[in-house]
């Protein structure tokens, strides 16, 4: 038996994508059919954008926290939160959480490292890039970042909550993504961080100017190696 992950969700397609991944990628590493026993819970995704709008990062932890509650009570070893920006409320969460984490861009930045990128573009929500998640993960094993312009933010945060929440992938949209990250190479970025778990939905390896680290898979990945690791200690 493998541990058990529990999956705290926030947007469907994000979080359908990280469960997605570890139950397909389970059988290359255990065999079989076989995958770890997963567990997810969601309030409603208006309960989130709720307490965003209002820069309520407590209210975030807390629905985080009544939601690894019960993903803990049912049996799971470790929470995982397949959606980036709920993470400036990660250390507010952990503090009280009755199990372990991971965390989303701690396992961007340790793929960055391994790679040996230097410097990485950041895609995602406006209040993600705008914000330290990334910034101080990154920092703390000396990669630099680069965010795009004001204009580009507000333009990818319109797509990710207008277009990509709601299933919908445009052409459009992907070549204006593949426009900003052509941007950023340009600004000195040797890869790009797809700093929303919806993005790498819209946005692969074929259609980017640079090398992309996909924050869902990563962390879904990370999700499935510990859940073996974990496994091994019970």
């Amino acid at each position: 038996m493998t541990g058990h992950v529990g999956i705290v969700a926030c947007s469907a397609e994000g979080a359908a994508l990280c469960y997605r991944t570890i139950c397909e990628e389970g059988p290359n590493l255990l065999g079989g059919y076989t995958h770890p026993e997963v567990t997810m819970h969601t309030f409603s995704l208006s309960e989130y954008v709720r307490q965003l709008e209002a820069g309520n990062w407590e209210g975030i932890a807390d629905l985080m926290l009544s939601s690894v509650a019960k993903v803990a009570k049912i049996g799971a070893d470790f929470a995982t939160c397949p959606d980036n920006t709920l993470h400036q409320a990660f250390d507010l969460v952990v503090a009280k959480s009755p199990i372990p984490w991971l965390h989303i861009a701690e396992e961007v930045a340790l793929e960055a490292k391994r790679q040996k990128y230097k410097c990485l573009g950041v895609l995602g929500t406006r209040l993600l890039v705008e914000g330290p998640v990334y910034a101080d993960k990154l920092a703390a094993i000396g990669i630099e970042h680069r965010v795009p312009d004001e204009e580009d933010r507000e333009h990818i945060n319109d797509i990710i909550f207008n277009e990509l929440l709601w299933s919908r992938f445009s052409a459009e949209a992907r070549e204006y993504f593949a426009k900003v990250i052509r941007g950023l190479k340009e600004r000195g970025c040797d890869a790009v961080a797809l700093a929303c778990t919806e993005i790498p939905l819209i946005v692969n390896q074929e259609s980017s100017p640079l090398p992309t680290l996909d924050s869902t898979r990563l962390l879904a990945r990370a999700a499935l190696k510990k859940a073996i690791l974990t496994s091994s200690h019970q």
